[in-house]
């Protein structure tokens, strides 16, 4: 398995939540992380945080000049890309009868699209030194959550997607494959109702918890963890990793 260290990684999504996680979890083992994302605070107030090890680039991973300038950036701070991160999403509940047809096209612009031609733009930087990429999925794909129709849509293309790419780019010696993810306090899930944060009431807390098999909600660091074996595994690709605590098992403790 390769090693982190020196490796150069581009994560989109970059300045909060699971991106956040996943740009100190790899900058901690040595990797030059580029983070890239919408607001410039949050990125600045990251790449301080983490040092020299890591730049940030602010953009729209919607724009595909933005989604150029991303790939630009990673490889002059890193010297090479070997790693892309396909973070960046949003999230999208509500009644079928009440989503409005753009609500729903944004929402797979960010989560499906944007990923997709990231990858394209990264795929020649990434073969030189027989790279990885790393999308991030949802445990949406593997439970019903109700009110979240386009979200899971959209993270099953995900899934789809890392499939098809692995076995069309493994001959150029990159690697496709995604984290699922489970209950985890970002801003996003907190916002949708879908993890809780330290604030939280204890009920609600509770609620959850009894959710996991496991006994409690997880952390982006967990998630890492998983992203960090991805991009090193050299002989693992267009596999999905659930990383969710037993959430998607749907047991219950009633």
């Amino acid at each position: 398995m390769q090693a982190i260290d020196g490796y150069s990684v581009l994560i989109t999504g970059g300045g909060s939540g699971l991106g956040r996680g996943i740009a100190r979890y790899l900058a901690a083992r040595g990797a030059k992380v580029t983070i890239s994302g919408r607001t410039a605070e949050k990125l600045r107030l990251v790449a301080e945080e983490l040092g020299p090890l890591c730049s940030f680039v602010v953009g729209d991973i919607r724009d595909e000049v933005d989604r150029q300038l991303m790939v630009a950036a990673a490889v002059e701070h890193g010297g090479g890309l070997q790693g892309l991160v396909n973070n960046a999403g949003n999230m999208l509940r509500g009644p079928i009868t009440e989503l409005a047809a753009e609500e729903i096209l944004d929402l797979f612009n960010v989560n499906v699209v944007a990923g997709m031609r990231l990858t394209g733009l990264a795929v020649r930087h990434l073969e030189m030194q027989g790279g990885a990429v790393v999308f991030v999925g949802s445990v949406h794909t593997r439970r019903a959550f109700l009110g979240a129709s386009p979200y899971a849509a959209s993270k099953g293309a995900v899934e789809v997607l890392t499939k098809i790419l692995a076995a069309e780019l493994g001959p150029r010696k990159i690697r496709v494959n995604c984290v699922v993810p489970g209950a985890v306090p970002t801003e996003l899930n907190i916002r949708a109702g879908v993890a809780v944060d330290a604030e939280a009431n204890e009920s609600r807390l509770q609620s959850m918890q009894k959710d996991h098999p496991l006994g409690r909600i997880g952390t982006p660091e967990e998630a890492a963890e998983a992203v960090d074996y991805l991009l090193r595994a050299e002989w693992t690709t267009g596999t999905s990793v659930v990383v969710d605590g037993g959430l998607a098992l749907g047991a219950s403790y009633e």
